[in-house]
């Protein structure tokens, strides 16, 4: 079990990062906030012991990750309509940021993986597939293909 100063530390350092993955992939704020919790519990009873401070980050997004995969898989979560579903939300972003937003998060999960991680947490192809799991040259197809996709969402080469 961790020390709660270090624990306190690894919330300061990750825990926006914990909530913008949360977000991208469950977007739903309440859900998000359970991943949190769950993904900081696990780091606490943890003993895996970090060979520096970006295999700690590497270590809790991949928690975060499947936690994430996990409660989307759920029976309870196929089985009911979220409130966000239902309510339409006022736009709190400008007309052009809120384009780019859905149209990264309606990307197919594999790619909104690989677009956040590179384009929001500034991570190079060879440490997303460390991080995911997954061969360098497959993170850089994807990285096109998804590209691609927000390309032709976009309508043109305006965002590249």
């Amino acid at each position: 079990m961790r020390s709660e100063q270090e624990v306190n530390r690894a919330i300061e350092r990750y825990s926006d990062t914990i909530r913008r993955l949360c977000m991208v992939h469950l977007k739903n704020y309440a859900d998000t906030e359970d991943i949190f919790q769950t993904v900081f519990l696990k780091y606490v009873l943890s003993s895996v012991s970090f060979e520096n401070e970006e295999h700690e980050k590497a270590w809790l997004i991949r928690v975060t990750i499947n936690a994430c995969k996990d409660l989307l898989k759920s029976f309870f979560r196929s089985h009911i309509v979220s409130l966000d579903e239902i309510m339409e939300q006022p736009a709190l972003l400008p007309p052009d940021h809120r384009e780019v937003l859905e149209a990264v998060l309606s990307l197919p999960q594999k790619y909104r993986d690989v677009v956040y991680l590179h384009y929001y947490e500034d991570y190079t192809a060879p440490q997303i597939s460390q991080i995911l799991g997954k061969n360098v040259n497959t993170i850089y197809t994807l990285l096109t293909r998804s590209r691609q996709m927000l390309r032709e969402k976009l309508g043109g080469d305006e965002y590249d």
